[in-house]
Formats: C-alpha cells, sequence, structure tokens
C-alpha cells in the first residue's frame, strides 16, 4: 500500500519538474519587443529598453558612427560584420551597442538586440535555432568577455562564429564587448619558445579575427572627457564647473564616458533636477 506522504511528496516533485521544463515557458513572440534577454533557457522581452540617446554619446564619433553603418545593412538584409567593441573600461562600448539599435528602431527600421550573458555561451546554439525561425535581424550582445584561456567556450564561440551546423543564423550578427583587444589574455613569455611562436600567437588571435569589425574605445583625454560632460549638461539644463569635474574623475582615477555620466548623476542630486528627458 502506497503511503499518502509519501505520494503526496512524488506529485509535489513532478509539479516542480514541470514548472522549471524549458517546454512550459510561454513562447514569445520575437516580432515585438525591442530587446530581448536569453537567459540559457528561455526568451524574454526586456521589460524596458532605454538606452543613452545616440547623440549623447560623444568622444567616440568614429566608433558609433561605424557601428551604426554596420547595424543600418544589418537591418537592411545587406552583409555586415560580427563586430568586437574592445578597450578600456567605462568608454561607451555596451552604450554604443544599445544606442544603434535604438536609433535605427526610431528611424523604423526592424531590428532587436537579445543579450546573453556571457556564462551561458554553452546554450548558444538552442538560441541560434530559436533565431533561426525568425526572418527579423537580430544582434546579440554579449557584454564584457574575456577568457582566461584559449578553453573549450573560446573554442566553441569561434566554431560558432564561422562553419558547422551550429553557426550563427544570418539574420544574427553577434556584437561582443570586452577589455582585451583579442579577448584572450596575451603574455610576453608567449615569444620565449622559437620553435612554435607563430603558431601560439595564431592560436591566440584566433578568435578576435572572426569579426570582421573591431573597434577600439580609449581612455579620454581631459578635454574630450570635459566635452561629454558639457553635452550631458546641457542636455539636461544642469550648470557645472570644469575643476570641479576635473576633481571628480581624479579622485575616480578615471576618465571616460562613465565617469562623466556619474559626475552628471551627482550635479543633478544636487541640483534637485531629473535626468528624465
Amino acid at each position: 500500500m502506497t503511503d499518502p506522504a509519501l505520494s503526496r511528496i512524488a506529485d509535489a516533485l513532478e509539479a516542480l519538474v514541470r514548472n522549471v521544463s524549458p517546454a512550459s515557458v510561454t513562447p514569445v513572440d520575437l516580432n515585438v519587443a525591442p530587446a530581448y534577454h536569453w537567459d540559457g533557457i528561455a526568451i524574454r522581452p526586456v521589460d524596458a529598453f532605454a538606452p543613452v540617446a545616440f547623440d549623447l554619446l560623444s568622444g567616440i564619433d568614429a566608433q558609433k558612427s561605424a557601428l551604426l553603418e554596420n547595424s543600418r545593412r544589418h537591418a537592411a538584409g545587406y552583409p555586415a560584420h560580427d563586430a568586437l567593441l574592445w578597450g578600456a573600461r567605462g568608454t561607451g562600448k555596451s552604450a554604443t551597442v544599445a544606442a544603434c539599435v535604438a536609433r535605427l528602431q526610431g528611424a523604423g527600421q526592424d531590428i532587436a538586440l537579445v543579450q546573453c550573458a556571457t556564462d551561458s555561451l554553452a546554450s548558444l546554439p538552442a538560441l541560434f535555432a530559436l533565431l533561426r525561425g525568425s526572418t527579423r535581424p537580430f544582434i546579440l550582445f554579449l557584454d564584457d568577455l574575456g577568457f582566461d584561456d584559449d578553453g573549450g567556450d573560446a573554442r566553441s564561440l569561434r566554431s560558432l562564429l564561422e562553419g558547422g551546423a551550429t553557426a550563427r543564423p544570418a539574420n544574427v550578427r553577434l556584437y561582443v564587448t570586452s577589455n582585451r583587444r583579442h579577448i584572450l589574455p596575451r603574455y610576453l613569455n608567449e615569444q620565449d619558445d622559437p620553435i612554435n611562436v607563430r603558431d601560439v600567437v595564431d592560436d591566440k588571435m584566433a578568435l578576435s579575427d572572426r569579426f570582421g569589425l573591431s573597434l577600439g574605445f580609449h581612455n579620454l583625454d581631459q578635454d574630450a572627457y570635459l566635452a561629454i560632460v558639457s553635452g550631458y549638461a546641457r542636455r539636461f539644463d544642469l550648470s557645472f564647473e570644469p575643476l570641479d569635474a576635473i576633481q571628480w574623475a581624479t579622485q575616480r582615477g578615471s576618465r571616460s564616458g562613465r565617469v562623466a555620466w556619474q559626475y552628471v548623476v551627482e550635479l543633478a542630486g544636487r541640483a534637485g533636477k531629473s535626468l528624465t528627458s
């Protein structure tokens, strides 16, 4: 005779499994939302997609123009590159990706952003299969990607970018940000072995070479930093003293678009003003 308590436990466990099963996830319309998030199992619309306005990103005009043009081509169904945005932290890499997509959407072009956490790389074939079922152009965004060595994840991403049955579909382009120019670390001792120096270097660069568009983002000089602060201040009707802005950056040990924005948040807080516009 079956113990009623055990039966209840078994029923509860079965219900729990059904609730977390991918099959139970409500289907999502991939033709509606401006942005989505992939968690490794399911794709969901982003509740509030509100990136920084494209025109507010200053000091990186060449980079954002190149990425916007590449994104425009992809949205129009023309050949376009996978893109690697690399460089110093806080210099606008991630903001540029989102701002380009929003700019095109504002111009009436049908394109969507899909952000995927870098710890979900193993699930990319499943995501590609899902996006392949749509005709809509997508930008798959991997933010702050980096590998400690050229291990399995790095090699798998190389294969997904080029070749094989699980390669990214034609309606998807990957935009990746990284603090490293080649995503993988480089060391001086790579030169120590005179037999296979070229092999070591080529293997390290194999992943970054998969990206047809590589854009470098660098630390700002003082004038460029102040220009960014001025642009934000004009946009939100805030006044500031240049020396105060410089001191803010000095205390944080960095001049970047992120630090400039943080200073503007401080200005708005002091003045009791909103930063919505």
